[in-house]
């Protein structure tokens, strides 16, 4: 009955995978490091334009965290949806039912190219502040419905990370 009882356990926790099985990837989990990509390349684009426009060092030291961590995450996102043999990207539309893509107006990037200084500085905290609560939001939704230990453990990370970035980011905007 304990061997009946622990090959059952085995089998819900999903240890029962022959080694060398790959696993696919769980539709929540492959939805949710779909839509992450785009909004992580977003974010780096922006991120990476306070290197010469800002006028705040520190923002220019957080933006340069924002867009390295972002393109490590990106990395490994892009390594479990090709290991799981899923599309880095969904077909257009694939994820209007619940929300779409969640990302920064396109336009924004070349409206935030055109800026220097502090003006700069202003527009891309409030950008990236919505930006990253998209990504607190979708990290959320993961962590509560994914599949992926590993993937869900990401999800919390952003949310963490994003979450004091944005209270930073708050911080910033008080004195520019």
């Amino acid at each position: 009955m304990r061997l009946l009882v622990l090959l059952l356990a085995l089998a819900v926790s999903g240890c029962s995978a022959q080694p060398g099985t790959v696993l696919r990837g769980d539709p929540l989990d492959v939805m949710f490091l779909q839509m992450m990509l785009p909004h992580h390349r977003q974010g780096v684009e922006m991120a990476a334009l306070a290197g010469d426009r800002a006028a705040d060092g520190e923002l220019r030291m957080l933006a340069a965290a924002i867009a390295s961590t972002q393109a490590t995450e990106a990395d490994t996102m892009r390594g479990w949806l090709t290991s799981w043999g899923e599309p880095l990207t969904a077909p257009p539309d694939a994820h209007a039912g619940h929300g779409g893509l969640r990302r920064s107006d396109p336009g924004e990037v070349g409206r935030l190219a055109a800026l220097r200084g502090r003006e700069f500085d202003q527009r891309l905290l409030n950008v990236l502040i919505a930006h990253q609560d998209d990504a607190v939001q979708l990290a959320r939704w993961e962590a509560g419905s994914g599949a992926h230990r590993e993937v869900k453990d990401l999800a919390g990370r952003i949310e963490k990370s994003r979450t004091a970035q944005i209270e930073m980011m708050k911080k910033f905007l008080g004195r520019v």
